[in-house]
């Protein structure tokens, strides 16, 4: 067994636990595999050892890596995580099966394009900047009423939910909290929240997706 794939088991009695303490169906949390940076001979044993769900930060890194591999586990679902340039869409709708980072009306209108062109469609996250910080991506708390509303009313999208990364030095159930009455208020079934070092407090706040990398993985030195 190698260290991912042991590291995959904690990961999961982890979330099931968390589950359990919280209340929640058993399987009610998507764990996503977040394998940015790391290659197909690090990712194939963790999908031999069953894991089908995969993030990315990246639709170059993903499209060098993940075609082959979805040849051999033709079930995978791939999920977008980090930020998209409008000009990457086409690959990035072609590629993934859920996107997890719609962070402003022209990102919204061009996956929106894609996806008509493309008869396809992807499970789409609204990134919600909770701690308003100038350096990351996100739409505001309080604009986040109007986008939703322009990639149902305008767009036509059905969205799976709501997305945040807290903030580094702030405890990050406060942004939890806040991106879960959000998307109650919103009436929006998914959050995607809660990472490596967090997921179990997402977890207790009504996350759906947790975002796990480096707790399966590891850090690349």
């Amino acid at each position: 067994m190698t260290p991912a794939v042991e590291n995959l088991r904690h990961v999961r009695g982890n979330i099931e636990r968390a589950e359990r303490e919280a209340g929640r169906a058993p399987g009610s949390v998507t764990l996503v595999a977040v394998s940015k940076t790391f290659g197909a001979d690090d990712i194939t044993p963790v999908l031999e050892a069953g894991q089908r769900v995969f993030g990315e930060n990246r639709v170059q890194e993903a499209a060098g890596k993940w075609p082959a591999l979805r040849q051999r586990f033709p079930d995978v679902k791939l999920h977008l995580i980090g930020p998209l340039q409008s000009n990457k869409a086409r690959e990035a709708v072609a590629l993934f099966d859920a996107f997890h980072a719609v962070d402003r009306p022209k990102i919204a209108e061009a996956v929106a394009a894609e996806m008509e062109k493309q008869g396809k469609r992807l499970g789409l996250f609204v990134q919600v900047n909770t701690g308003e910080e100038p350096q990351k991506a996100g739409v505001m708390p309080r604009e986040a009423e109007a986008l939703v509303r322009l990639c149902r009313e305008q767009l036509g999208l059905a969205l799976a939910g709501l997305m945040c990364i807290p903030p580094v030095d702030d405890e990050p159930a406060i942004h939890f909290a806040l991106l879960a009455k959000l998307a109650k208020d919103l009436d929006l079934p998914g959050l995607s929240m809660g990472m490596s070092s967090d997921f179990e407090t997402a977890i207790a706040l009504g996350s759906t997706h947790v975002r796990v990398g480096s707790q399966i993985f590891g850090h690349r030195g």
